[in-house]
């Protein structure tokens, strides 16, 4: 086969993923309204995370036990929704593998690789977390953004498989932009948690007067900060690990660490953002609608990085090949 049509059979599996997504979305959606909620999950993030944030006893808001999903009643379509999931996961897999073997490299050398391989880093990440804690409530969440990104993908930001610039072949390509990949997945995972916590939050300022809604299958706001919290410190040292690959890479590239590029300042930008956060939380003791704000900020910092600087902001990252 040549790059064509390994290329065009990439292609496929990426539409047959989508069309198992759009399943996925409507199962679950099912699932988050009818499926009833009792009892509390029996283990705590901080077996999980606490490895990245200090131990249990250093954060406040983990004298309890975090309860990260409905752990009663369930529907059918929840577990077909999961079940999907899996099936929707491994072909967008196959797709983007398949894609990189057309463009016989990694496949994240332009914004359409890059949106693919992201977006299933986040289906990825929700999987792994799904699997320690009950995070069905989450999942239409999770897989609506993705269909989304991959709906963008494949109608605007789509270019044929080819060559990469010579600037980039580089095996600092695959330690860069794979940090970079499981960042934004996590990034995305924390971003949309505090969305559900500043909703979640609200609700419950209102819960006096009203007691219904798919709402009740979420976990209580405290739950959504803490573990939004915990998602942010245990990604960021891996993103700070990418900001200064992505120096060596330059210094490799073009002769100097650092060049106040588009992409170089505003990757800084959305670090020094998530730094903010974690030592609001830490210091000053930040925490619920404030820190959710800051970590959203950091976040629309992260997309405007990738969207943004490679569309609209001229300079030697500049690689949409659109």
């Amino acid at each position: 086969m040549n790059s064509q049509s390994w290329a065009t059979l990439s292609n496929q599996f990426i539409y047959a993923a989508m069309f198992v997504y759009t399943l996925v979305m409507i199962a679950l959606a099912y699932d988050l309204a009818f499926a009833g909620r009792k009892g509390r999950a029996k283990v705590s993030p901080v077996d999980v995370l606490v490895g990245a944030a200090g131990s249990a006893s250093d954060d406040p808001t983990m004298d309890e036990p975090v309860e990260l999903g409905p752990a009663g009643q369930r529907t059918r379509f929840g577990n077909i929704g999961l079940s999907l999931l899996v099936l929707g996961c491994g072909l967008h897999a196959v797709g983007a593998v398949l894609r990189g073997i057309a463009a016989g490299r990694v496949p994240w050398g332009n914004m359409y690789e890059f949106s693919i391989t992201a977006s299933l880093s986040v289906v990825g990440i929700y999987l792994l977390l799904n699997r320690r804690f009950d995070l069905r409530w989450m999942g239409i969440f999770i897989v609506t953004p993705v269909l989304l990104a991959l709906g963008l993908a494949v109608t605007v930001l789509y270019v044929d498989a080819g060559q990469l610039v010579p600037a980039l072949r580089s095996y600092w390509l695959v330690i860069h932009v794979s940090a970079a990949v499981i960042s934004f997945g996590l990034f995305t995972t924390s971003a949309i948690i505090s969305i559900l916590y500043l909703v979640k939050a609200r609700f419950e300022d209102r819960s006096a007067q009203s007691k219904t809604g798919f709402l009740l299958r979420v976990p209580s706001a405290k739950e959504l900060d803490s573990l939004g919290y915990r998602i942010v410190a245990f990604v960021f040292p891996l993103w700070t690990f990418a900001v200064i690959a992505g120096a060596i890479w330059a210094e490799n590239a073009w002769g100097r660490y650092w060049g106040w590029d588009p992409k170089e300042t505003w990757a800084f930008i959305t670090w020094v953002v998530y730094a903010g956060y974690l030592h609001a939380r830490v210091t000053v003791g930040w925490k619920g609608r404030k820190t959710a704000v800051v970590a959203l900020v950091g976040y629309a910092s992260l997309i405007f990085n990738f969207i943004g600087v490679n569309i609209w902001l001229p300079g030697l990252h500049s690689y949409s090949g659109l």
